[in-house]
Parts: C-alpha cells; structure tokens; sequence
C-alpha cells in the first residue's frame, strides 16, 4: 500500500541486529539480578561447588581469558557482597563463600597454578566442542535441525558441567594418587620398623652374650681342670634288695 512502509531486503539485517542487542540486554539483566548477598552465597555453595569453584573463572564470574583488571574489579565487587560483615544474619555461610572467592582470586596472582587451569579449563572446551558435534550429528540422523544446547543459557550450562567434571576427575585421580603413595610409605614404614626391631634383637642378644662372656669361661675352666663333673653326693642310693624273713613255728 502507498505510504505504508515496506521491510526491504535491507533492513532485515538491522533488525537482526536489534534482535540480538535486546537478546544480549536480557542476558545482562538476568545476570545482574542474580548479584544479591544470598544469591551468590548460594552460588558459591551450592551443591557440587566443590568441583565447581576449582574454577576460578566459574567463581568470579568472569570470561576465559580476562584481564587481572577485569578480575581484580568483579572480586571487588562480589566480595562487597558476600562479605561477613555485609550479611549478619548468615554469617557462617558468607564467611565459607568469601573464602572461596578469595581462593579463586588468589590464583591469578600464581601464574603457574593459574596455567595449569587454564590447562584444564581448554581441555573441558575441546571436550565440549566434541560432544557438540557428536549431538548434532545425533540430531541430524533424527531428522532434527537444532538441539537443547543451541540455546545460550543451555549451552553455558552444559559447558560449566562438562568442565567442572573434568576438574572433578582429575581431582579424584590426585586424591587416589596420593592415597596410594601414603600407602606405599605406611608399607615401607613397616618394613623399616620391622628391620628395626630386629637389629635391636640382635644388639640385645649381642650384649647379653658378652656380659655373659666371663661366666662361660669360668664354667668352662672349670670343667677342663676338673674332669668329668663330680657325682652329687647328695643323691639317693637304692637300698639292696634282701628277701622278707619269716618267723618259723615251733
């Protein structure tokens, strides 16, 4: 119709653009609502937060690879949060969260711990990339165009997942490590106690047989001049047998 306005081929891609702004705003406000004092207390303990907080991108709610500005400004800011002191009424709980987000600052400032996650954090993407591909190939063979972690908010979720179980293996693989090397060090403890025990035998049994020394010379000297040992006088004789008499009758 004349003087109505037209969406032309062109305008399209603007309002795709604008699609993807507001998409982009949603996600900003639904993280920003999440940022109350017992919503990130919870975060921080919530179940599987063990394996969870291993990541210190994860806890600090910040992207792969930001910068220690970038880092240093959201701690600041969680901490301001959870701080004890900021939440009165769950104080104990505050305090174990605030600890984890200081664990997880803390190792930005070790470059070498903070490598070897980064390590971890880019094996649990490669993993991720895999198992995407293999769902979509799923997908295809079921005549289906997208799957679940197509959407955004499915996807970070599935990715956190896959690498907080990737620092949970590697985690139980260290532990079983260290079990079995406190095991072997029990084991060899005992063999060193049980050597120990036996060369203190032998050093008793070597002090008793020289503080003996003298006794057995003298017996020993004692029977060369002496000859054969000395009957014990004071043994019993056997009385000679003599038959029983019997008064004869007259």
């Amino acid at each position: 119709r004349e003087g109505v306005p037209t969406m032309s081929d062109k305008e399209e891609p603007e309002d795709s653009k604008l699609t993807d702004f507001l998409y982009e705003v949603k996600l900003i406000e639904k993280r920003d609502s999440v940022l109350t004092s017992s919503q990130q207390i919870d975060r921080l303990l919530r179940p599987g937060s063990t394996y969870f907080n291993m990541n210190p991108y994860d806890v600090l709610q910040v992207p792969f690879g930001a910068s220690q500005k970038e880092v240093d400004k959201q701690f600041r800011k969680l901490s301001f949060l959870i701080h004890p002191d900021k939440n009165p009424d769950d104080r104990e709980r505050a305090q174990k969260a605030f600890d984890a987000l200081g664990a997880a600052h803390l190792v930005f400032s070790d470059e070498e711990e903070l490598e070897r996650i980064q390590k971890i954090i880019k094996g649990g993407h490669e993993i991720v990339s895999q198992k995407m591909k293999e769902k979509k190939k799923q997908a295809k063979k079921q005549g289906l165009d997208q799957i679940d972690e197509d959407d955004p908010d499915r996807f970070d979720h599935f990715s956190r997942c896959i690498i907080a179980k990737l620092f949970a293996d590697l985690d139980k693989k260290k532990k079983q490590l260290a079990q079995r090397e406190q095991e072997e060090q029990k084991r060899l403890q005992q063999i060193e106690d049980e050597e120990a025990n036996k060369r203190k035998k032998e050093k008793t049994f070597e002090e008793n047989w020289e503080l003996t020394r003298g006794h057995r010379v003298s017996n020993w000297r004692t029977f060369q001049s002496g000859g054969k040992k000395k009957k014990n006088s004071y043994a019993l004789k056997r009385a000679p047998y003599q038959p029983e008499k019997r008064d004869k009758k007259k």
